[in-house]
């Protein structure tokens, strides 16, 4: 496969190669993280024709001159050319292209694929090794399997949105579809573990990856299924306290700023009642452990709160924090671009960026010591790598470039 250095990186997975055929965010999340590592990512879109083509998610806010700046952050890492599958001719380039590559991320509703002839037995036969990553709302079988899948359907059928409120106000989704990344890890962590059965069996036949996006927002919030099972309780709201420990909330600090604040363990609460001069709570029994305090919640997070409100969100995060008390200010993006420790550790990281010279990025998780993975570009234009992919990759000459792009094909 040809190399280009600004999109192909070092790391554990270079020499992997992955055909990214799915829109918006889950798939070409999955397919973005392995491209962190090393992967050379080809991404896949519709021909752009007018208002119409592209990956849905270069129409979503935000842009800056007309540019999708979530897409560039999305597709980063990767080369981008443009094909429509719905074609026969289409269909054929895609024939020629995937024996090039070890796996195939898409993110149709079930039977798309082999309504257009490249069913999984097909791509098999064209690459047997394949490892063929699924995504979709609700999985490839179930009642719900052909239903439309987004973030918001995600959170609210996982049990999330339930919970994500103040108790008697209306569910909220997170100010971010978090539900499509979540995916997107766990169908990154599904391809790992494909190939490495693959690596340890050679030759093995190929694997289909079925990643359903709400089971993958269950799964994280795993605690939920048990406690309905074994306690028959239904799982309430309750805003920015904690269902699980005491004290533990949302507070305004003296200067406005909301603080961030649990005692997560026994030792931490015995730290909080000591370093804010109360340490009577200690002998009371109604504190004695985390399940007693939770009975108490109220009365305790008042003491924390009065505590807080007559320090600066500053000093009360940092008394906490010495005296080992988990604590934060409640950041917006603009803080967290501003953190100290977000800028000693490069946790943001600027790429080359076709369109702006460098945009800011988050930077690669988790981080290796021997293989560490890197964030080199950002998404490109439509189509951008089309004449090295077709017509260096595969030899298609000038002319036929020409009407293929006329036709509507690439």
């Amino acid at each position: 496969m040809a190399s280009e250095p600004s999109a192909q990186g070092a790391g554990p997975l270079a020499g992997l190669r992955l055909l990214d055929i799915s829109n918006v965010i889950a798939g070409p999340f999955a397919a973005a993280l392995l491209g962190d590592f090393g992967a050379e990512v080809l991404k896949v879109e519709l021909p752009v024709r007018g208002n119409a083509g592209g990956d849905a998610l270069r129409a979503m806010p935000p842009h800056k001159d007309g540019k999708p700046l979530l897409w560039k952050a999305v597709n980063r890492n990767k080369r981008a050319i443009t094909l429509d599958l719905r074609q026969a001719a289409g269909q054929d380039l895609f024939r020629r292209l995937l024996p090039r590559f070890d796996v195939l991320v898409e993110n149709y509703r079930p039977g798309t694929l082999d309504k257009w002839g490249l069913g999984k037995d097909a791509l098999w036969a064209l690459q047997p090794g394949l490892v063929i990553l699924r995504v979709t709302g609700f999985g490839q079988t179930g009642p719900y399997a052909n239903y439309a899948g987004f973030a918001r359907l995600f959170e609210a059928y996982s049990g999330l949105a339930y919970i994500t409120r103040a108790p008697g106000d209306p569910p909220l989704h997170p100010g971010y579809p978090i539900g499509d990344p979540i995916a997107g890890v766990f169908g990154a962590f599904g391809i790992l573990a494909a190939l490495l059965h693959r690596a340890r069996n050679p030759g093995s036949p190929g694997q289909e990856i079925d990643l359903s996006c709400t089971e993958a927002m269950m799964r994280l919030l795993e605690v939920l299924p048990i406690e309905y099972d074994q306690l028959g309780l239904v799982h309430e709201p309750v805003g920015g306290g904690n269902a699980y420990v005491s004290p533990s909330g949302m507070f305004r600090a003296g200067d406005g700023v909301w603080v961030s604040f649990t005692a997560a363990t026994q030792n931490v609460f015995e730290r909080l009642c000591r370093l804010i001069g109360r340490e009577d709570l200690l002998a009371d029994p109604r504190y004695a452990t985390n399940p007693q305090r939770m009975r108490h919640q109220p009365e305790l997070n008042a003491i924390v709160a009065q505590w807080l409100g007559s320090r600066t969100a500053r000093d009360a995060v940092r008394e906490l924090s010495e005296a080992g008390v988990a604590a934060a200010p409640v950041y917006s993006n603009r803080e967290v671009m501003q953190d100290p420790h977000v800028l000693a550790r490069g946790s943001i990281t600027r790429v080359r960026d076709e369109d702006f010279g460098s945009v800011a990025l988050p930077g690669v998780v988790p981080r290796l010591s021997a293989t560490p993975g890197s964030a080199r570009t950002s998404g490109p234009a439509p189509g951008a790598h089309n004449t090295e992919v077709y017509g260096q990759w595969l030899g298609l000459p000038e002319e036929e470039l020409g009407a293929l792009q006329r036709s509507g094909v690439i």
